[in-house]
């Protein structure tokens, strides 16, 4: 009898395929009781970043500046603060080596976080608008 239920253990994962082997979920069913107390688990929402849920946005420059990366590196990174077209003030990356930018210039700004620098989530667009691509170096 105890050999029967032995073999009828071994046999089921091969009668109802892989979907049998998978681990339990994460988070059980709440009971009834405890949707009473605790009430149903909430998500937050995805919040839209500053470009508003858009690839790109056309901004104006404000004020070009230098700023520090955190700790392990030293530099001085170029960056911009920019009004978008949607109405908020934002502080952008340029990348590359030089820039030409200057105050009420326009640019096409997209996302894309520095690593090394905190609260700088956006980059601009080289070679959009005000915004020369980057030279190339003359030997």
């Amino acid at each position: 009898m105890a050999s029967r239920g032995l073999l009828r253990a071994l046999a089921a994962p091969l009668m109802w395929g892989p979907a049998a082997c998978r681990p339990p979920p994460a988070r059980p069913m709440a009971t009834l009781n405890q949707l009473h107390r605790m009430g149903r688990i909430k998500f937050p929402k995805p919040k839209p970043g500053p470009l508003g849920g858009s690839p790109q946005l056309k901004g104006v420059v404000l004020k070009t500046m230098t700023r520090k990366p955190k700790k392990p590196n030293s530099a001085n990174r170029k960056c911009a603060r920019v009004r978008l077209s949607n109405g908020r003030e934002v502080i952008c990356y340029i990348p590359g080596e030089g820039h030409n930018l200057q105050e009420h210039h326009q640019v096409l700004v997209e996302g894309g976080k520095t690593q090394d620098l905190p609260g700088v989530k956006l980059k601009i667009v080289r070679g959009k608008y005000d915004c020369a691509h980057v030279q190339k170096v003359k030997k």
